[in-house]
């Protein structure tokens, strides 16, 4: 499978900053030691320590005021020539892509797959929105179409994924006074993620109970008329940086209102929660009264959380998103789609945008599935990997590959 290209790495000065929670950087980065790479691991709390390489490892234990100075001093100490992170919003990734760029250095930003399953995904200088990728139907249009090869299966591991954040938590908070001037992106309590984690597997039995009979509901009385709001996490960055949204409240409401004043009187809406936010929030209670509000029909209006989505998405009129990878999903599933955010897919010809909303209801054309097959190909040949964070992961593609 052809990715993004990183050629030979013998003699290479590579900075691995942070990671995902768990034991992926630590492994890719015996991969590139193995290919007689030069390697460094910058970590910021206790939890990064646990989970690196000590050899290579260096703490950052500065505030943040000093870390864009540290940073730049550091990338020109150590000749380093590449930088692998996560997440490209978090405070000191992005700055760290902003002084590589300034010396002209290659960055390599992985996230979770915008094909999934079996995917994760690795791009130069950022994702999502700030990904490089074009985002015009003309570009897409002249590309032959491919047969590629299955992904093989990663195995993805809910319960390492959960083991991994665990242990990470526990040890960045409690031992916080090792790095006490560290900022996380999120709230960093281990004893209020395990009683998240402890409240979100008890709903999941709640809502298993609640929600049964459901999904035969869907595919046959609700089928084909009603239109599908996938919620995003309520932290996600997708929201915060790449759309105006503030709030996922203000996201629902915008959505209640263009569908109490355009949306044909028979059609439904049908909200999902996300399901990492299933021990952290419940819109429920919000959306029935802005639409009662609204004076929707409370018959028109079905809240659900862990309800299967690609059932969701096939028995869909359309979709709406901010900017939910489930939006590619949905086009996938030939589901007409909105993304009222900034989305990677979001491009005349293949998506509708925010301005489109209050037309969307009784005007939407069929997805035009060339244009998403060819764009699907892109995306998969230039910043998918078959892998999984917490799964198999294959590792030889990323340095073997080609553009």
């Amino acid at each position: 499978m052809n990715l993004n290209k990183i050629g030979s790495v013998k003699n290479r000065n590579i900075l691995f900053l942070q990671g995902p929670m768990g034991q992926f950087f630590k492994n890719l980065e015996k991969m590139f030691l193995a290919k007689d790479a030069n390697t460094f691991r910058i970590g910021l709390n206790v939890g990064d320590y646990f989970y690196a390489l000590k050899h290579s490892y260096v703490p950052y234990r500065g505030t943040p005021d000093a870390w864009p100075d540290f940073i730049m001093a550091f990338l020109q100490e150590h000749n380093i020539e590449m930088i692998m992170l996560f997440g490209d919003c978090r405070y000191y990734q992005a700055t760290a892509i902003y002084a590589a760029k300034n010396l002209g250095l290659e960055v390599f930003v992985f996230e979770e797959g915008y094909i999934r399953p079996d995917y994760i995904t690795m791009e130069r200088y950022g994702v999502n929105d700030y990904s490089l990728i074009p985002k015009e139907a003309q570009f897409y249009e002249q590309i032959d179409l491919l047969e590629l090869t299955k992904p093989r299966s990663t195995e993805s591991s809910t319960l390492k994924r959960q083991v991994s954040a665990i242990t990470y938590y526990l040890l960045a908070d409690f031992m916080s006074w090792r790095y006490p001037n560290y900022k996380h992106h999120r709230d960093l309590n281990a004893v209020l993620e395990f009683y998240l984690g402890w409240r979100s597997a008890f709903r999941k039995i709640i809502y298993a109970y609640k929600e049964r009979g459901l999904l035969h509901k869907i595919k046959t009385t609700y089928a084909n008329n009603y239109f599908f709001v996938p919620l995003q996490t309520h932290n996600d960055f997708q929201i915060l940086q790449h759309s105006y949204y503030r709030s996922v409240e203000t996201f629902i409401e915008d959505v209640l209102v263009s569908f109490s004043q355009h949306a044909l009187t028979e059609n439904m809406l049908v909200f999902k929660h996300h399901p990492v936010d299933r021990g952290r929030k419940d819109y429920s209670d919000f959306i029935c009264q802005k639409a009662k509000e609204l004076g929707i029909d409370m018959k028109r209006i079905l809240v659900v959380h862990d309800v299967h989505l690609p059932t969701l998405l096939k028995n869909a009129i359309g979709t709406i998103t901010i900017n939910s990878t489930v939006g590619l999903s949905s086009l996938h599933h030939n589901t007409p789609t909105v993304a009222m955010g900034n989305a990677i897919y979001g491009f005349q010809g293949l998506s509708y945008g925010a301005e489109d909303l209050d037309v969307f209801w009784k005007d939407r054309e069929p997805v035009n599935q060339e244009l998403y097959l060819r764009f699907r190909q892109y995306l998969i040949v230039n910043t998918q990997i078959n892998g999984s964070f917490y799964g198999k992961f294959f590792l030889d593609d990323v340095v073997e590959s080609t553009d």
